[in-house]
Order: C-alpha cells, then structure tokens, then sequence
C-alpha cells in the first residue's frame, strides 16, 4: 500500500515536471521578447535573461530614435486599434446575421449558398490578391481606411461557426418569437445572440487577433506613413532599422499585448464556447 502510494507520487511529480517544462518552453519566447524590449542596448540577444534593463527602447519607439527620424509608433499603434476593432465588427454582423438566414430562414437556394461558403473557406485566398487590389483601386480607396477595413469585412469562417450554433438552437424558440410579434431581427438581436455569448466570444478573439497581425493585405494596401499599421511598421524595422533590435522587440511587445489583455478578460467565454466548438 505504501509503495503504491510512493510511485503514485512520483508518478504525479513527473507529470508536473513535464507540465512545467512544456509550460516554460511556450512561454519563454514571449518573456526572452519581453526582457530584450527592457534590456540595456549592449545586452539585447547577446544573454538568455539580461541584467540591466532600461526604458531606452519604448523611449526610441515614441520620442524619436538616434537617427533623428521620427517613426509614427502611435499613430501606427491607433491605426491598427481601429481598422481592427471595425473590421471585426463587419465580420461579425455580417456573419450573425447570413447565418441567422441559413439556419432559421426557409429561401430557395439556401443549400447551394451554404455549399458555396464551404467551398469558399477551402479556396486559397491569395488567389484573390491581385483582383482585390485591383478592384480597390478603380473605387479609388487606395491608401484609405476604406481600403483596410471593407474588404476585410466578410469572414465565412464566421458565418460557418455561427450557422452550426444557430442550428443547435430549438425552433420552439423561434415559433413562440413570432407568435408575439417579434421580426426576425429582433429574434436575432433579443435571442439568438444573448444565447451565443460563449461562442461569440472564440470568433471575436479569433477575428480580432488575425485581423490584428494582417501584414500582406496592409503593406500593399497602404503607402503612407500616416496610414500605417503597428505590424506593417515592424516588418520595415527588418530593414533600415535593423539595427535596432531593442525597439523592435518593444514593438513587438507592444503588438502583441492588445491580444493578452482581450485572452485574459474574455478567457471563461472563451474556454465555454471552445468546448462547444470541440463537441
């Protein structure tokens, strides 16, 4: 019984063991980002963990580098908060309200939509690059918020979470909706939606973060410093401020804390609606 016991717990030690190696292996990229923002100039990427850190680096970003050439860090920062946070608000009412149809509303062709956002969801979206481009250009949005925001409007993957969700909900509930007199806007805003909290929350965080890190779609999209994006700023940094490792590890800080922040705030939903998503 004893020795049961005994190799219960070291059973039980080695898998903590585990789970912590695994754990700091996921997490150390981020800190060595986080500690090489702070370090002192002379030890960025030249120690796993430096020993003298400074401000110099976020100082650099916002206040003018040595160079003397100001870079838009804030602007470019704000540029990405709203194209952003409007393009996930588009994907997101446009993917409610074409999976409401899909679900819960009778139309000829239905079927034939639905096979159609399937087959869309497989089809290799860089093949759309250059009409899209060209089409932006003829409506003259070129170099625009216009340009950033409406074609990043529309995500089928959305549509396809919340046509599944949707599904899932009983008709009884749309019936007795429309008994009252409720409009299937209505049904939609007052019912559907407050059900899906949990999983409004995933394809929130999901939109959100990869509209955040869209880099291709920006860089041809824009050319002026004015209408940058953070992650656009930083991909030129690999270039003639190379150099200057510190800030782009501040930059990158700053690039990715958005996200955290949102992952911790919303985590409880996010971990409701992943478990539906994974049943």
């Amino acid at each position: 019984m004893v020795g049961s016991n005994r190799n219960r717990k070291i059973r039980l030690s080695v898998r903590y063991a585990i789970a912590v190696v695994l754990l700091l292996v996921m997490v150390y990229p981020y800190l060595y980002m986080v500690l090489n923002s702070l370090a002192d100039w002379s030890q960025v990427d030249r120690k796993l963990i430096p020993d003298a850190f400074t401000l110099k680096s976020y100082q650099w970003l916002f206040l003018g580098g040595e160079t003397g050439v100001t870079r838009p860090w804030i602007g470019s920062f704000l540029n990405s908060i709203v194209v952003s946070l409007l393009s996930t608000a588009l994907m997101m009412a446009f993917g409610v309200m074409v999976a409401y149809a899909l679900s819960k509303l009778r139309f000829r062709g239905r079927d034939t939509v639905n096979n159609f956002i399937l087959f869309h969801m497989f089809f290799p979206a860089i093949i759309l690059l250059i009409p899209s481009f060209l089409i932006v250009q003829k409506l003259g949005w070129y170099d625009t918020y216009w340009a950033l925001i409406i074609p990043k409007g529309v995500s089928l993957w959305a549509v396809f979470m919340y046509t599944n969700f949707f599904k899932a909900v009983p008709d009884a509930f749309i019936e007795a909706a429309k008994l009252d007199g409720a409009r299937d806007f209505q049904i939609l805003y007052k019912i559907m939606l407050p059900m899906s909290k949990s999983i409004t929350s995933v394809i929130f965080l999901f939109l959100l973060m990869e509209r955040w890190t869209e880099l291709l779609w920006d860089m041809i999209m824009v050319r002026s410093d004015h209408m940058l994006t953070l992650n656009v700023l930083l991909s030129q940094m690999f270039g003639p401020y190379g150099t200057y490792p510190g800030p782009l590890y501040a930059g990158s800080v700053l690039l990715s804390l958005p996200i955290i922040i949102l992952f911790i705030l919303f985590g409880k939903k996010f971990q409701e609606g992943m478990q539906f998503t994974l049943k």
